[in-house]
């Protein structure tokens, strides 16, 4: 998942003043602040080793205000507006409080803590103000209207390009609306940012609460390593003798391919589905129906007819319509194989567990990990001893890194981090040359969001003389100590993943940071990311990385030829799960302000889903409406399709690839020059054209990967 933390513009009116309670943050002493006097770091990397807490608030009032000062000055310039004096400044302003929030949100995300908790909260609704503040600034909008609507002959296409963001942006953030139009949109987004925040926290309390298992019989199948691990978090608990967990992100928990006792099955879902609807102080249904109904206020406030209608418009699918109709397709598609398949694996289970059993969402992953042991000869438990962390970084991850785009990685001792399990690599071209800095951050931890995901600490520009600097952050089970952490699968394709929006980042080339890396569309920049994945798969890769953990030896051939021949066995329920999700967001985002007022949280999902014909025991959504941090809190509100429809394009891609010599450095710098290195510097669908001669999104290599075709 890709996460940009900051706003993309934030901005300014005298309004701060009242935010700042009055306080001239200029009086005060700000000489030792880290963020408003940053002493000199390796690529202008944070220096973790000075900042402390209260650092953070008064650098958020500094930056505000020093913003404030910029931006009066850029729309109370008395010469005309030109290109250079307005959106190259707005591009060079904000820089204090770049700073502060891009390590801000970094660890309130990845090592958060009660008083970072406390700031957020405060600062959210202030932040909102200040974005409102320049988007909704008359005179600043004019003046970027008279360079929209004036002559460009004599800029280049990404100056081109920086136009027309500006101007599409202040348009959908209001800037055409009347005054009393825009102090209502400042109300409402004001109360958002307060949910949004509201709901992460609870949100992520609520996924890292631990539960606790007394009887050891409970847990039969899982290993002695994870038995013990259970055990070591439990003491550090204060619960000795027990044995305590987490839950993942999902509503599926990857614990329950292995329990082979049904009611503790049983007990991982429901604590699961039913994350934060249990009245407790973690409850977000509340919140969630709250933001439902302001987010299609400032749909109709805009002049729009709901919410996913206003977000789409500058997507590549563009309307909710096409969203639709693209996840009705997929839907059709693959139903039918998940109810055959849910039919297989509830007669196999019968065989076992006797004629009347029926199967339930709790059993779909343990019986179809039985199952695909049956067929295939495999098992997880097997195949995750070929799966070493550092192995599939180093020999995997990087490895075809270099393969693809000649680049390499040299590890940094010398760069400061907020966290002893964060490491730190130069990237370098092939001459040699660095130009980048990538952080990783493998492990789960209490402090920690659920998931994984990549941002920057420094977007590059060639305007702002700045390098990239990316991270990935992880949700590995850290192992007990002078063990190895071994991965799963689906965790070893995530680090891919994630690897592919850091790639993104990392060949960003533009002069602009608002058009940077992965500023882009959601229904794009999931591609990279995807796209990465494949080569996990790729032979020459995986021989590379997938070594025992003990002997070091490959893995064995025939074990190899199982592993493949299982990748498109039970296909169908990612899938159907996936779309239920995205449909689901879809509903949420498609009220309108007649009908925005939703009563009941459990009742409403499950209506839209019966709606869709989705509505299945056997395989719910991906996300519940009550744990969907995707669409209520970072960023993909009415946007959560774009992971299927960015699938469509990069198995399109890589279907290209496969027909010209696949993992190849000329294959990898031809996509690196054509799509990775663009940002938001052209349109993103003429790329894709230029690259795969496809005018359409087709549907066909993504079936044929998930084995529906």
């Amino acid at each position: 998942m890709f996460k940009r933390f900051i706003p993309a513009i934030v901005a300014v009116t005298t309004m701060m003043t009242a935010c700042n309670g009055g306080k001239d943050t200029s009086q005060q002493d700000l000489s030792s602040n880290p963020f408003i006097n940053p002493s000199e770091t390796y690529m202008h990397t944070p220096d973790f080793s000075k900042i402390k807490v209260e650092h953070f608030r008064p650098a958020f009032e500094e930056g505000m205000r020093i913003h404030t000062e910029e931006i009066e000055a850029i729309s109370n310039n008395p010469e005309a507006p030109t290109f250079e004096n307005t959106l190259v400044a707005l591009e060079k302003s904000g820089q204090v409080l770049s700073r502060v929030s891009s390590v801000f949100f970094a660890l309130s995300s990845a090592d958060t803590n009660d008083d970072l908790i406390a700031i957020e909260e405060e600062i959210a609704p202030k932040l909102a103000e200040h974005s409102d503040a320049m988007y909704l600034n008359d005179k600043l909008f004019g003046r970027i209207k008279v360079i929209y609507e004036g002559d460009q002959s004599t800029l280049d296409t990404e100056d081109k390009r920086l136009i027309k963001f500006y101007y599409d942006q202040f348009v959908q953030k209001g800037a055409l609306l009347n005054p009393e139009q825009k102090e209502t949109l400042k109300k409402i987004n004001q109360e958002e940012a307060s949910l949004l925040t509201d709901f992460g926290n609870k949100l992520t309390k609520a996924t890292n609460a631990l539960l606790f298992i007394k009887d050891k019989e409970q847990l039969q199948g899982l290993s002695e390593e994870e038995l013990n691990a259970a055990a070591a978090k439990a003491t550090d608990a204060k619960h000795p003798g027990e044995y305590a967990f987490s839950l993942d992100n999902t509503t599926q928990q990857s614990i329950m391919a292995k329990l082979d006792v049904r009611e503790t099955r049983k007990f991982f879902f429901e604590a699961s589905i039913n994350r934060c609807m249990k009245g407790d102080e973690f409850d977000t249904q509340a919140i969630v129906k709250r933001l439902a109904e302001l987010r299609a206020e400032k749909a109709a406030l805009l002049g729009f007819n709901s919410y996913a209608a206003w977000k789409l418009q500058d997507q590549l699918a563009a309307t909710p319509e096409k969203v639709t109709e693209f996840l009705s397709n997929l839907a059709k598609l693959a139903m039918p194989r998940a109810l055959a398949e849910e039919k297989e694996l509830e007669d196999f289970a019968r065989q076992t567990e006797g004629a009347n059993f029926d199967l339930e969402a709790w059993d779909w992953s343990y019986f179809a990990e039985k199952l695909r042991r049956e067929k295939y000869g495999i098992d997880e438990a097997t195949i995750r001893r070929y799966f070493v962390l550092d192995n599939v970084l180093y020999n995997g991850v990087f490895y075809s890194a270099n393969q693809l785009y000649g680049i390499s990685f040299k590890p940094r001792t010398d760069v400061s981090v907020y966290h002893e399990d964060v490491r730190v690599w130069d990237v370098l071209d092939k001459e040699g040359n660095v130009f980048a800095l990538f952080y990783f951050d493998p492990y789960a931890r209490a402090s920690k969001s659920g998931g994984a995901w990549m941002s920057n600490f420094v977007d590059q520009s060639y305007l702002l003389e700045r390098k990239p600097v990316i991270y990935n952050v992880c949700n590995y089970t850290k192992p007990a100590q002078g063990e190895p952490c071994l991965l799963s699968w689906d965790e070893v394709t995530t680090l891919f993943h994630e690897f592919g929006h850091a790639l993104h980042g990392l060949f960003a080339s533009q002069k602009y940071p608002s058009l940077s890396g992965t500023s882009v569309p959601r229904d794009f920049v999931e591609m990279p990311s995807q796209f990465n994945e494949h080569w996990a798969a790729e032979p020459s890769v995986f021989a590379n990385y997938a070594k025992h953990y003990k002997t070091g030896e490959a893995m064995p051939k025939e074990l190899v030829e199982k592993l493949q021949k299982a990748q498109t066995f039970n296909q169908s329920y990612p899938m159907i799960e996936n779309v239920a999700a995205c449909l689901l967001d879809q509903a949420w985002h498609s009220l309108t302000v007649e009908n925005a007022k939703v009563t009941d949280v459990k009742a409403f999902q499950e209506e839209q889903l019966s709606k869709v014909g989705l509505l299945n025991k056997c395989i719910p959504p991906r996300y519940g409406s009550s744990y969907f941090r995707h669409i209520w809190s970072n960023g993909y509100s009415a946007g959560y399709y774009a992971y299927l429809w960015s699938e469509a394009l990069d198995n399109d891609i890589y279907a290209w690839f496969e027909k010209n010599g696949g993992l190849t450095f000329e294959n990898g710098s031809r996509l690196r020059s054509m799509i990775l290195s663009k940002g938001n510097t052209e349109d993103l669908m003429s790329l894709f054209t230029e690259f795969t001669g496809h005018k359409e999104v087709d549907l066909k290599p993504l079936l044929k990967a998930r084995g529906l075709l």
